[in-house]
């Protein structure tokens, strides 16, 4: 093995009895036919499913709805990049020429991509288990530091089900307006109680998804003076 490559083994706890599949995990489709795409593909199954088992197993009283959320939180690209980054996994991939030039070691999508090849080829490698050991050490900090799942659901969310706990009406979104150039565009939007005891909030932002969030945001804030506390 590439003295290189020993280091990369050494920071995931683990060595390869085939040293082709670490050297095949590690080789972006920029820089040969033979890549990381079908061990990337496995590795993100193993993965969903070792960080899914976690949370379950961490939180007994969570709803499915919780545990797909904390799940999320964990597997999303930016959290695979971050510990990509914590092993200085860019280091070792193997790219083609345009994407070297480009930082493509550097890019989330191709650490997070990556990562997850490397987890697929451990599992090769060594089986199941030696797999989800790689897993749960790549992440142990943020499975040790799991939030809580209450914190993970967005103002619409926490909204509906405040409202349906009071047996009150859903709100209602209605776009007031939209500004700015095509690329850079600004929504306005209204969030009303549709039993009309309220009269309403307004929020903006670069979609109508955002201003929509930030609307039900200040109507969960209003309503909590009076009693109602985030479901």
């Amino acid at each position: 093995m590439n003295p290189h490559d020993e280091r990369l083994q050494a920071a995931l706890g683990y060595r390869f009895g085939d040293e082709r599949r670490l050297a095949r995990a590690l080789t972006h489709r920029s820089a040969s036919a033979d890549n990381n795409e079908r061990l990337e593909y496995l590795g993100d199954a193993l993965l969903n499913f070792v960080i899914a088992d976690s949370v379950f197993a961490a939180f007994p009283q969570a709803s499915e709805g919780d545990l797909s959320r904390l799940r999320a939180t964990l597997v999303r690209e930016e959290a695979l990049a971050a510990a990509a980054r914590r092993i200085g996994l860019g280091d070792f991939l193997r790219l083609g020429s345009g994407e070297l030039k480009s930082g493509g070691y550097r890019r989330d999508s191709i650490l997070a991509d990556g990562l997850e090849a490397v987890i697929g080829a451990v599992h090769l490698d060594g089986g199941f288990d030696a797999a989800r050991g790689v897993c749960l050490r790549l992440f142990a900090e943020e499975l040790g530091n799991l939030p809580d799942p209450l914190t993970l659901k967005d103002p619409k969310t926490r909204l509906q089900e405040l409202l349906q706990a009071t047996g009150r009406p859903l709100p209602e979104y209605a776009v007031l307006g939209e500004s700015g150039p095509p690329h850079r565009r600004s929504f306005t939007v209204s969030c009303r109680l549709a039993d009309g005891q309220d009269d309403g909030t307004v929020g903006e932002g670069g979609s109508r998804r955002l201003a929509e969030q930030q609307a039900a945001q200040r109507m969960l804030e209003r309503l909590r003076p009076a009693g109602g506390g985030d479901a």
